[in-house]
């Protein structure tokens, strides 16, 4: 029976269940967990408990998982509306071409489809979001959500005056705490779409910024990689057709992890998408650098470019987090579908390096540190997962996949 709370502290609230997942430690069995004022005051096993601590409430969840949130550490809102309208293609700048058509003649309000994604997210357990879009549409209703969201405002082109286009973007952001729920921050798109000049006053901007993250679409086509060294190939000829190909530019002559180094995008603040094209060589640059890598499977497949290295991506020691993408190339923004394809190409590494991209690698990715583990202190952004009669451990269960109505969000 819950005691009357003492007024001048939060109620405490003690939840247990058939298995706590820390994230930050092997998961706990019957384990539990106090919550007052939106914090986790402790975690521990049974038997643990301190005899000296009043709990206002308990609650047993009986056969199920507590784990923290997740972060889908990457998502485009805004290219919610696109939904079914742009089919899988046997190569990116087909796909492109497909979605740039299907955008330029809709005449949707993009906002009731970002709306039911903003739902879909959280009825799937997600916690945080990196979001990316060019119009920053999707940043009222993250607002009105209640998610964490680093939504990046990303840039791209070849012409213009690279530091006013940075200039301009940035006088139009307005969440730059970097302690908000909601914040903002600058995004290159890629190396085939975003000017040498655009990259590094995107970066140099970014060393002024409280939040300071950056993030790029990197490696995720070979027709990429055939443009950095000759300037040629598929995605000239998109550039070229729409009147966007700059005759100034010069190939670099390199890999596309050396053309962020070269343009001083190798931090432990840069957010790298996808890296399916990417070297062994490469991805140890980048976690020498600090950087993180986002990987979304289901999306590379969908948009022609091939299934993701992810045991390589593992192998590397490059941080990893993990993001669906669009409802433009993937089916939905169910993190925990998204897992298991990456359990289905990654059968080597263990479920519990999985989880760990999915929430507290994601989370320290984004800047919000205080998610994506159960710790003292943290935040109790939890959710509760009902659990099978026969499972292969928990931990398993979970990385191979999770509909939305198992999951309940308890604080």
């Amino acid at each position: 029976m819950p005691l009357p709370a003492d007024q001048d502290r939060p109620a405490c609230v003690r939840w247990r269940a058939a298995c706590v997942l820390p994230i930050v430690e092997p998961p706990i069995a019957d384990g539990w967990l106090d919550v007052a004022d939106g914090r986790i005051l402790r975690v521990g096993r049974p038997g643990d408990e301190p005899p000296d601590v009043v709990v206002d409430d308990e609650r047993d969840l009986g056969r199920a998982a507590i784990l923290p949130g997740l972060v889908n550490a990457h998502t485009h809102l805004e290219l919610s509306f696109l939904r079914g309208r742009v089919p899988p293609a046997q190569s990116m700048p087909e796909w492109v071409r497909v979605l740039m058509r299907e955008r330029a003649a809709a005449q949707d309000d993009p906002t009731p489809a970002i709306r039911a994604a903003v739902e879909q997210l959280e009825r799937a357990g997600t916690a945080a979001v990196g979001d990316v879009g060019n119009t920053r549409g999707a940043v009222t209703v993250l607002l009105e959500s209640t998610l964490h969201a680093l939504s990046f405002h990303e840039l791209l082109g070849f012409r213009g005056d690279a530091r006013a286009i940075v200039t301009d973007a940035r006088s139009g952001m307005r969440l730059v705490d970097a302690r908000g729920r909601v914040r903002e921050a600058l995004a290159a798109h890629a190396p085939y779409s975003s000017s040498p000049e655009l990259f590094v006053a995107i970066e140099q901007a970014s060393r002024a910024e409280p939040v300071g993250r950056l993030s790029v679409h990197l490696g995720e086509s070979p027709e990429e990689v055939e443009l950095l060294y000759t300037a040629g190939g598929s995605w000239r000829d998109l550039l070229e057709d729409l009147g966007a190909w700059p005759e100034s530019w010069r190939a670099p002559g390199c890999r596309p992890v050396e053309f962020l180094a070269q343009l001083g995008w190798l931090t432990p603040r840069t957010i790298v998408v996808h890296g399916v094209q990417l070297e062994d060589t490469e991805l140890r640059m980048l976690a020498k650098a600090g950087a993180t890598m986002v990987t979304c499977p289901r999306s590379n497949q969908w948009v022609g470019v091939g299934p993701p290295p992810i045991e390589r991506f593992w192998a590397s020691g490059v941080r990893l987090a993990v993001g669906t993408d669009s409802l433009a190339s993937a089916p939905d923004l169910n993190l925990f579908a998204e897992l298991a394809e990456v359990r289905r190409l990654a059968p080597s590494v263990p479920a519990a390096e999985l989880l760990r991209w999915a929430t507290l690698n994601g989370a320290c990715a984004l800047g919000f540190d205080h998610l994506g583990a159960i710790a003292q202190g943290l935040a109790a952004r939890l959710i509760s997962i009902e659990l099978p009669a026969e499972i292969d451990g928990v931990e398993e269960c979970l990385v191979r996949g999770v509909s939305s109505d198992r999951i309940r969000w308890i604080a």
